[in-house]
Formats: C-alpha cells, structure tokens, sequence
C-alpha cells in the first residue's frame, strides 16, 4: 500500500492476518479508522493501482485532495455526463425533454446504459461532442478517443480535474432545469448497473447520502454480477496493447467513482484509476473502496460498521438470515463489505466449516452468512449483536 502523507506520518496499525478458505485473508477494517487518523492521514494507494484523485469543497472554493489530478485516464462511462450535457445545452429554461430522450437519459444517467451512450455519439457528432463541450466548459486535459477507436466513446480521455471542473459547471452555472434533471438522477443511481455490474463502490459506498454518482468501468474484468437474477456479465473487452495510445492507458483495467458528497452537494469527489491486468472485480473495487475512504471530504459522513473482506463467488445477500429467505443480490466475488451487526441464523455447511452466524450489510439491505466473511471466528470480532428488532 502507498501512502501520500499530508501532516505527519500515518499511524501505524497492527494486524493480524489469518488464513481462509479460498486463500482469503481475515483482515477486519473498522469503519472509524479513517477518521481517528485524519490529522495525520493519507491518501492511500494501494500497491499496483494508478490513480488520479481531486477532491473539492465547494463551501471554502478550494481542494482538499489533488493527487495527480491533471493525468489522463480513460473516461470508461464518466463521458456520459459530457454526452448528457451536449444533448441539453443551449435548450432554453422551458425545453421539455422528449418522452423519448427522456427514456434513454434517465437509464444512462442512473444505470450507466450503454446503448443510450451510443445513440448519442453516433447521432450527434462522436467526437465532435468532446470538442465542443471541452470549448464550452474549459476542460484542460479531455480530449476525443484516438483516431482508430472514433466509435468507442469510453476511451474519451479525461482527468480528475476536468471532472470536477464538470460537476462545478453542472452544480454552479448550467441552467436550473439541466442542474435538476441530471443530479436528480446521479442521486437515483441504482446498485445493479445495466450491464448487470455492482456500481455502488467509491462515493457510494464509502459515504452515508446524500450523494450522487457517475461511476465508470472498463476492461477485461473477469465476471460482474448484480441483482435478484444472479445474471453475469463481462466488462467490455480491451483495446489490443499494440494500439493503446501514449498518452492514455487502455488496456489496464479501469474503475472510476465521480459525484457530490454531503448537505447541498458540498464536496464534489474525482477517483479514476487503474488496476494491473487480470485484477478481478471484486479486487478493483475493494482498492477503491479503501481509497475513496482514506480521502478527505468535506460534509462526508462514513457510515457505522466495520469492514471485512469476502471470499467465495457469488455469494447471494438475502433478506433475512436463512438461505431459502429473499436474494436481494450477489456479492462481487472477493469483495470488501461494511457489517453493521450479526445475528443468529440458519446453519450453513461449506465443508470442513459451518457456521450459523449472519453478518447484516446495512448498504446493501440484507445478510449473507459469516462462513463468507474473512476472519478467523464464526462471530464476528467487534461486532454487535442485532437487537430483538433486527434489520
């Protein structure tokens, strides 16, 4: 892991690290770790991310994170915000939005639809919609796709400065209708993405609402998975190494989180970053959790709980602690979750363990069994029991 220090050097942490099956590691993460450090924190990369970071407080106009902000990464569906904006700028105050954009704006907007993207691009000028909207807002480091990828509106290259620069046109100077219509929509953003992809990481899943999100992703993923159906779907594939551009990476496999934080839309966050090939999903979106949390954001409240990593794939969170209650979703395999409280339930058997503790994921709404829950003891350390009137 590296660390940016920004006072004096972090604190140091001890941790005992225990064996699992799968080759999980129970390392628990207690929710208030950050914050007991903030005088001295950092930010904090982990080992093999690259990451381009901005964090801005809209009540004193200044940053509180700036960690090479002006890098480019590749937009992946953060371009969405630009496709969105060209479609309603210069519309008048009046302008009602089509049924029929109005159809393909809100999935886009809330669920990152892809289809809604491309009937953007191609029907209103492709990369010509970059230019203009570079020109319009100032953007310092956004530029089109490269010349052979014109038709892939996810290579846009962009930076977390130029998104901030975004969220501050859309939150300070787009007009009210424009400014209502998309952040109503980024504050609807639903867990399970079009692609069928977990999108609540980053701001959403490191920070109680208010918040709203425009997440991105792109690459060669191994399996997402989301939603009461269980489906499965792959990132989109990457551009073959040998045509990847200088100046942007496309191969590595990218995860961004971009949105406002806070009463009012206080702190607007940029993370993009990159994850070294043949990372999982579950990987790249724990590495951005624990960065997203290590931030400085101003109005930010971190939700109660504490974090433990998963193993297993596709593990179903349910309703209620016993396996024949409601699935409300699966986990990303591999993934880090917050446990607000346990509780006693139906035994689980995945030989040589059983357990017949439940862990309670107050983000997601429901339980999932400890025996999926890196750490050495059926209960869970440091974490309360559910009351009588669980959740």
């Amino acid at each position: 892991m590296r660390t940016l220090l920004r006072g004096a050097a972090a604190l140091a942490t001890v941790v005992t690290i225990v064996s699992l099956p799968g080759g999980a590691t129970a390392v628990p993460r207690p929710a208030t770790a950050v914050e007991a450090g903030r005088g001295a924190a950092a930010v904090q990369i982990p080992d093999g991310v690259t990451a381009g970071v901005a964090v801005f407080d809209r009540r004193t106009g200044t940053f509180t994170e700036q960690v090479n902000e002006s890098a480019r990464f590749r937009s992946a569906s953060v371009v969405k915000l630009l496709l969105a904006l060209d479609f309603l700028w210069d519309r008048g105050p009046d302008y009602t939005i089509p049924e029929a954009d109005r159809a393909r704006l809100e999935p886009m907007l809330r669920s990152s639809w892809d289809d809604a993207a491309d009937h953007y691009w191609s029907n209103y000028g492709g990369s010509a919609i970059i230019d203009r909207m570079s020109a319009r807002l100032g953007l310092r480091d956004t530029a089109p796709p490269p010349a052979e990828y014109e038709g892939y509106w996810g290579y846009t290259a962009l930076s977390a400065r130029d998104t901030v620069t975004i969220y501050r046109y859309l939150l300070d100077k787009a007009p009210a209708p424009v400014r209502d219509f998309v952040m109503d929509n980024l504050r609807r953003s639903t867990r399970c993405a079009s692609d069928r992809f977990d999108q609540h990481f980053g701001v959403a899943g490191s920070f109680e609402r208010p918040w709203a999100v425009k997440q991105g992703w792109s690459g060669a993923y191994a399996k997402g998975t989301c939603g009461p159906s269980g489906t499965t779907a792959s990132a989109a594939a990457p551009a073959p190494a040998a045509k990847a551009a200088a100046a942007v990476d496309l191969t590595r496999p990218a995860l961004h989180t971009t949105g406002t934080v806070g009463a009012d839309d206080r702190a607007i966050v940029a993370v993009l970053t990159l994850h070294p090939v043949g990372t999982s999903y579950g990987k790249a979106y724990t590495d951005l959790g624990r960065l997203t949390r290590s931030l400085n954001v101003p109005g930010g409240v971190r939700p109660s709980g504490t974090w433990f990593g998963t193993w297993g794939e596709f593990v179903n969170v349910r309703k209620g602690p016993a396996t024949g209650d409601a699935r409300v979703t699966q986990l990303p395999a591999g993934v880090e979750v917050l446990v607000g409280c346990q509780v006693r339930g139906q035994v689980v058997s995945v030989p040589p363990y059983t357990n017949e503790w439940w862990a309670y994921l107050p983000q997601y709404g429901g339980y999932i069994s400890n025996i999926y829950v890196s750490s050495p003891d059926n209960r869970l350390p440091n974490v309360p029991e559910c009351g009588s009137a669980r959740p």
